[in-house]
């Protein structure tokens, strides 16, 4: 193909063991030069950036300079065409995925898109399995384009946030740049993510998703859904969508999430107490 159509900007971290399997995936089916694909291997201690130049039609920037704003900056630099797909290296995507978000945008009042995503769970302890069954279902109704993995941009939704700030919530940024009819969830378009697998893991990422909530709302970027209530999770069990035992892990984990929060806020870091290990052991 003469001129691709779309970006993929894909930064990498210490991905080596997913990468290449990926990448295979996300170009299968595809013409030569369809797709136009820079994975920005930052600050690597393994085998990355090797991992993607395994795969054809794979172009690759390394970098010393850590943080994926910092790489999407770097890809940005180097690609060659509009729309631009941004791809987390341990996200799963397929070519008609793609295909998917890119015929979305060719709607001028959208300009931004998301794939669907979808938790891999295999491996999961069975309360987080739960939690996330409980948020799933607690979300679903305003799925945003934040946690599908992915999401891709106009020439003229770039623009709107790009250059890329260093913001931890890169998504939440840019879910938060555009008015709900700017921006769509694209069903048919799938992403499998795979979560946090213990109570200590989910706790840990919580403590990433409310610092970058907060690094969000100071640059006045707060997405516009608000909390989730209570009564929606009461909701969802009176109407059988989630078990009485599904919602009452999910409130545990809260309780939890939020006693801990406390002890930072008390102590500094809760995970270097024996009280806040233990209670992390106690719920994996």
């Amino acid at each position: 193909m003469s001129e691709p159509a779309v970006s993929i900007v894909v930064p990498a971290h210490n991905e080596e063991a997913v990468l290449a399997g990926n990448l295979r995936r996300l170009l299968a089916g595809t013409a030569p030069g369809e797709f136009d694909v820079i994975v920005v291997a930052n600050a690597c201690a393994d085998g990355t950036a090797d991992a993607a130049r395994q795969v054809t039609g794979v172009r690759v920037v390394e970098t010393p300079v850590p943080g994926k704003p910092h790489a999407m900056r770097l890809g940005d630099e180097v690609a060659r065409t509009f729309p631009r797909l941004y791809l987390d290296a341990d996200v799963e995507l397929d070519a008609d995925a793609v295909r998917a978000l890119v015929a979305a945008c060719a709607s001028p009042e959208i300009l931004a898109a998301a794939p669907q995503p979808r938790l891999d769970l295999d491996g999961v302890g069975p309360v987080v399995k739960r939690v996330y069954r409980v948020h799933e279902e607690l979300v679903a109704p305003g799925r945003a384009l934040a946690g599908a993995g992915a999401y891709l941009l106009t020439e003229r939704g770039h623009a709107r946030v790009f250059p890329m700030p260093d913001v931890i919530s890169d998504d939440g940024l840019v879910h938060a740049s555009f008015a709900p009819h700017e921006r769509v969830v694209v069903r048919s378009a799938r992403s499998v993510v795979h979560p946090a697998r213990t109570v200590r893991a989910y706790l840990n990422r919580r403590v990433r998703v409310r610092r970058g909530n907060r690094q969000l709302a100071e640059l006045g970027r707060s997405a516009p859904e608000g909390r989730l209530k209570l009564r929606s999770l009461v909701a969802l069990v009176q109407g059988r969508r989630v078990s009485a035992l599904d919602g009452g892990c999910y409130l545990a984990v809260l309780a939890l999430d939020r006693a801990l929060t406390r002890l930072r806020r008390e102590g500094g870091d809760a995970w270097g107490s024996d009280a806040g290990s233990r209670l992390a052991r106690a719920g994996d």
